[in-house]
């Protein structure tokens, strides 16, 4: 059982999510404001925060932002918002996936479940040390560290790294990634370009040029393999 965060101002979202939630095992702690929400995060904090992007007062962009800063829970955005840089605003300040409104309350549930399957909350993990030279990936601990130094990422950015290490050299489209790291059959393929970028800016001397998280033109991504990452 996880301890779930539902942040959104429609009081009918909220407990129709909530119902879905407590009837997957979960506990739920619901509120439709953002001080709110930081307050109980502060006070019991969360395994998993779903965030509505508008709310009155803190918007839910302000809100990420003051988590991240804090935190590394996972963090579900919910957005009516149509534009991809809208949605992608959200990715880039460290949410870890997003879910258009309006939204099937049960593929949000099992969202929640995939993220927390991921983090060790539901069910089993994917387990095993990889690594690239001074690169060292522990999904046993989910820690990443670089030369010894810990590296900060989010959920999903740790999820892909590892990923990609244990297949160095191969080519995967952002449909595969979208699958095996987020376990989505269908979903916005931007949410991959976004936390590549993401990730780069963490791993690579230069993200502008990137030498380890390549881009395979016409495909998608590759961890090139170097034994000396430094």
């Amino acid at each position: 059982m996880a301890r779930v965060l539902v942040v959104d101002d429609d009081l009918t979202v909220r407990e129709v999510l909530a119902s879905y939630l407590r009837a997957g095992g979960h506990d739920v702690v619901e509120t439709g404001d953002g001080e709110q929400a930081l307050r109980e995060m502060r006070a019991a904090p969360a395994d998993i925060v779903v965030l509505d992007l508008m709310l009155p007062g803190i918007d839910g962009l302000e809100v990420c932002r003051r988590l991240r800063q804090a935190s590394d829970v996972p963090i579900i955005m919910l957005t009516a918002l149509g534009s991809e840089a809208d949605r992608i605003v959200g990715l880039e300040l460290g949410a870890d996936d997003y879910v258009g409104k309006p939204f099937s309350p049960r593929e949000l549930v099992l969202r929640i479940d995939s993220v927390l399957r991921r983090t060790g909350h539901s069910g089993p993990v994917e387990q095993g040390v990889v690594s690239d030279g001074s690169l060292v990936v522990d999904a046993d601990r989910r820690v990443a560290t670089r030369s010894g130094v810990e590296l900060a990422l989010t959920t999903r950015e740790f999820d892909l790294l590892h990923y990609l290490v244990a297949h160095p050299g191969k080519a995967f489209t952002r449909e595969d990634l979208l699958e095996h790291v987020w376990g989505w059959t269908i979903g916005d393929r931007s949410t991959v370009t976004v936390h590549v970028r993401r990730l780069r800016e963490k791993v690579e001397h230069d993200p502008t040029r990137p030498e380890r998280l390549v881009t395979v033109w016409g495909v998608g991504y590759r961890w090139d393999p170097a034994g000396v990452l430094t």
